[in-house]
C-alpha cells in the first residue's frame, strides 16, 4: 500500500482513539493519519541526564532517580484543592515531592518505591521541593523519562502523554508498510535518510544527529513538492504568450504634466518599464513593489489610461471594500477629464445598479472597473479586457490571480503590493513575474517618529494625542480584537472605544471601525474621519491597507507585541501622508526580550524591506502575511527564511525532474505528483500538465 493511501485513513480508527478523542484531535487540525504523523513537536525536553539531589540548583529543570522514604499523605487545605506530599531521597540528600489535585498518586506510589522524576525544583529553606513532577517507576517503560521527550501543541482535554501514545501507535501500525514517495536516486544524491526514519526521528529522536537528519529530509521533501507545484503553476505565465500591443502615442504624458506634484525618478522608471511591456507584443506579467506611500496608485492609473487610449478595458482588484472605494474615487477624479468611464463593483451596491454596471462592462461602455473579489464572479464578462491589476497581491491567492487574467484574451497583468516582500520570498511567490521596485518616497515626506512604550505610559500617550488634536490633527488607535476574549489578553476595539470615550477623550469626537460592521457603516465612518468629523478613530486592522487621510498624524497601536513587524509597518504607513510631522506609538505589554527587540527594530527603521526580512526570519511566511490567502500552501516544517539553502537545492532538483518528466506521469514520480496535488489543494486544478 502506498504511503499516501495509508495516510488518508481517519485518525479515529487508530487503537485507543475512537470518536470522542478524535474530536479533540480535530480541534488541533488532526483528522487523518497524515495529519497525525505530520503533527510535529513544537519543542523537545531532554530527559536523559540524571542528576543527584546535592547538585540541584534553585529553579532548574532536572531528572532524578529517588527512593520514596515516607508514606504519601494527602491534605485538603480548602474546597476543590488537595495536596499530596511525600519525602524522597538518593544517596546525596532528601527532597519533598508535591502534587496538587492528584490524590490518586497515593494509590500509585508507596514507601520504598524507586521512581524516576522530572520537573522544576524549588529551594524552600534547607531542602528542595519538586511540584507536580512527571514520574515513572524504575521498572517502567522509560517513555516519560530517560529519553528526549517530544512536546506537542495541545487543546483542553488532550494531554501531551495521550498524543505521544497515539502517535507512537500510528507509527508502529502503519510506518513499516509505507513506501517512500521520494525516488531513490534523489535520496542517494543528497544523502537523505528514508521517510520512515525521518518521521520516527522527528517525533522521537534518539539524539541531536538523528533529529537533524530527520528534519533535513522532511524539509527537503516539503520544499521539493512546493517547488514542483509552483513551477507548474507558473508554467502558464512563463510561456511567452502573445499579448496585446498597445499604442505608443498614448497621451499619458498629458496626465503626468497635469499632476499637482512631480513624479519621483523611481515612479518614472517603473512606469517606463510598464510602458515598454505594454507596447511589446508579449503579455506583460509585472510585479510592482513599493513601500507604504511610495505612490503606486498613480502608476496604475497611467497604465489604465494607456489601455483606454488603445481601446481596451482595465480592471483593478483590491482586497477590501474600503480600499476599492478609495481607489475608485482617486482613479475617477484623475481620469474623468479624459472621458474614461469608471465604475465601482463591490458586493455592497444595489442589485439594479449592479445589473446595469455588468451590462455596461459587457458592452464596453465602462472602460475601467475597480472592485473587490466581486470582479471574479462568472457574471462579470468584459467586452475587451486589456489590463488586469491586483492591488495588495499578498491578500489574493494564485487562484484569484489566474482567474482575473483569464477574464480577457491574454491581458497584460500588473501586480502591486505595498508589503515589501523579501527577495527570498518574492523569488518563490512571483518567480514568473518581472519585478519593479519604487524605492523612493515623494519629496517632502517626513520620517515617521516611532516610539515603543510600556502599558504604564499610556496616559502620557493619550495626553500627547490630545495635544496633537488641539493643533487640528487626527489620530488612529488600533487594537487586535473586536470583542474581549478570555483566552487572549488584548484590548478589544469595542471595550477600548467605551473606555476612551468615557474617561480620556470626553470632549473629543471618537469613531469605531472594525471588520464585523456592515460595509455601509464602515464607509460612513471612514468618510466622517476623512472629512474631519471624527478626531480619533478606534479601529482593528481593517485600516491596515491603503486608507489615506493626510490630516491624521498619530498612529497608536495597543498590544503591539501581538502584531507582525510587516503589519505594524503597514499600520504606521496610514500616517505621514500629509505635510505634518507624524508619530507612531507602539504599546508593548510584553516583558519578553524578543518582543522588546522587535519593537526596537520598528523604532530604528522606516525601511519596509529591512522590516520584512526581520519579520520573515522570526515568523515564517504564513505569519508574515497574517493571512492564508497569500497563495502558498501551509508548510509543516520548512521555513522559507532559515531553510533558504534547501530552497535553492529543491528548485534545482525540481527543474531537473520536470525536464525529465514534465507531467510527473512516470512510476518514479507519480507519488510526488499526488503529494503535490494534495499540498496545493484548490490551486492544483490550475497546475499546468501537457
Amino acid at each position: 500500500m502506498s504511503i499516501l493511501e495509508i495516510l488518508d485513513k481517519s485518525v479515529q480508527y487508530i487503537k485507543g482513539v475512537g470518536p470522542k478523542k478524535a474530536k479533540l484531535l480535530n480541534k488541533v487540525g488532526i483528522k487523518t493519519i497524515e495529519d497525525l504523523i505530520y503533527y510535529f513537536p513544537r519543542l523537545y525536553e531532554d530527559r536523559r541526564e540524571t542528576k543527584k539531589i546535592s547538585s540541584l540548583k534553585n529553579g532548574e529543570k532536572a531528572n532524578l532517580k529517588v527512593i520514596i522514604c515516607s508514606t504519601p499523605k494527602t491534605f485538603k487545605p480548602r474546597r476543590n484543592m488537595t495536596i499530596t506530599k511525600m519525602l524522597a531521597k538518593d544517596e546525596t540528600g532528601i527532597m519533598y515531592l508535591t502534587w496538587f489535585n492528584q490524590e490518586y498518586i497515593v494509590n500509585n506510589i508507596s514507601i520504598g518505591d524507586i521512581i524516576n522524576i522530572s520537573g522544576r525544583v524549588k529551594r524552600a529553606q534547607n531542602y528542595f521541593e519538586m511540584q507536580n513532577p512527571i514520574y515513572e517507576k524504575n521498572n517502567g517503560s522509560g517513555k516519560k523519562i530517560g529519553r528526549i521527550v517530544p512536546i506537542y501543541q495541545l487543546t483542553e482535554g488532550l494531554t501531551n502523554n495521550e498524543i505521544t501514545k497515539i502517535i507512537e501507535q500510528a507509527l508502529v501500525l502503519y510506518l513499516d508498510d509505507a513506501k517512500d514517495i521520494m525516488p531513490n536516486n534523489i535520496i542517494s544524491e543528497l544523502n537523505l535518510c528514508s521517510f520512515n526514519q525521518a518521521i520516527s526521528n522527528i517525533h522521537f529522536p534518539k539524539d541531536r544527529l538523528s533529529y537533524k537528519k530527520a528534519k533535513e529530509r522532511l524539509v527537503f521533501e516539503e520544499l521539493l513538492v512546493l517547488q514542483l507545484g509552483l513551477f507548474l503553476l507558473k508554467k502558464r505565465n512563463s510561456i511567452n504568450y502573445e499579448g496585446i500591443q498597445f499604442a505608443r502615442n498614448d497621451k499619458t504624458h498629458n496626465l503626468i504634466e497635469s499632476l499637482p506634484y512631480k513624479l519621483t525618478s523611481a515612479q518614472l522608471k517603473v512606469f517606463n518599464e510598464i510602458k515598454n511591456d505594454m507596447e511589446s507584443s508579449k503579455q506583460m506579467n509585472r510585479l510592482v513593489q513599493g513601500d507604504v506611500g511610495s505612490g503606486k496608485t498613480i502608476i496604475a492609473v497611467l497604465a489604465m489610461l494607456k489601455a483606454f487610449n488603445s481601446g481596451y478595458q482595465s480592471v483593478m482588484m483590491a482586497p477590501t471594500e474600503i480600499l476599492a472605494t478609495q481607489h475608485f474615487d482617486s482613479v475617477k477624479s484623475l481620469l474623468e477629464k479624459y472621458n474614461v468611464n469608471c465604475e465601482l463593483l463591490i458586493s455592497n451596491i444595489p442589485a439594479k445598479k449592479k445589473k446595469d454596471i455588468l451590462k455596461k462592462i459587457k458592452t464596453g461602455e465602462v472602460n475601467v472597473i475597480i472592485g473587490t473579489h466581486a470582479v471574479l464572479q462568472d457574471n462579470v464578462i468584459f467586452y475587451n479586457l486589456g489590463l488586469a491589476i491586483t492591488d495588495e497581491q499578498h491578500r489574493f491567492g494564485v487562484r484569484q490571480r489566474a482567474i482575473l487574467s483569464l477574464k480577457g484574451s491574454n491581458p497584460d497583468v500588473l501586480v502591486m503590493t505595498a508589503t515589501p516582500i523579501p527577495r527570498t520570498l518574492a523569488l518563490i511567490l512571483y518567480g514568473d513575474l518581472e519585478v519593479s521596485v519604487i524605492d523612493e518616497l515623494p519629496a517632502g515626506r517626513k520620517k515617521i517618529q516611532t516610539f515603543a512604550i510600556t502599558g504604564d505610559m499610556k496616559d502620557r500617550a493619550y495626553s500627547f494625542i490630545k495635544k496633537q488634536i488641539s493643533k487640528g490633527r487626527q489620530a488612529y488607535i488600533v487594537c487586535p480584537l473586536v470583542e474581549e476574549s478570555e483566552n487572549i489578553e488584548a484590548q478589544s476595539a469595542n471595550k477600548l472605544y467605551e473606555v476612551l470615550k468615557d474617561k480620556y477623550f470626553t470632549e473629543l469626537k471618537l469613531g469605531l471601525l472594525h471588520g464585523q460592521m456592515k460595509s455601509v457603516e464602515k464607509d460612513s465612518i471612514m468618510t466622517k474621519f476623512k472629512n474631519g468629523e471624527i478626531d480619533i478613530l478606534i479601529s482593528t486592522t481593517v485600516i491596515e491597507v491603503g486608507v489615506n487621510v493626510p490630516n491624521a498624524n498619530v498612529m497608536m497601536v495597543e498590544n503591539a507585541e501581538r502584531f507582525g513587524l510587516a503589519q505594524l509597518h503597514q499600520l504606521r504607513g496610514r500616517v505621514g501622508r500629509g505635510n505634518y510631522q507624524s508619530y507612531c506609538i507602539l504599546v508593548n505589554e510584553s516583558k519578553s526580550k524578543v518582543s522588546k527587540e522587535r519593537m526596537s527594530i520598528m523604532e530604528r527603521s522606516n525601511d519596509g524591506f529591512i522590516i520584512a526580512e526581520k519579520d520573515l526570519e522570526t515568523r515564517g511566511p504564513g505569519e508574515f502575511f497574517g493571512t492564508r490567502q497569500h497563495g502558498l500552501p501551509e508548510l509543516k516544517i520548512a521555513n522559507l527564511f532559515s531553510d533558504m539553502n534547501t530552497v535553492t537545492t529543491a528548485q534545482r532538483i525540481a527543474l531537473r525532474v520536470l525536464e525529465e518528466d514534465i507531467n510527473l506521469s512516470s512510476e518514479k514520480y507519480k507519488m510526488l505528483k499526488k503529494k503535490m496535488i494534495k499540498l496545493f489543494n484548490k490551486e492544483s486544478e490550475l497546475i499546468s500538465f501537457n
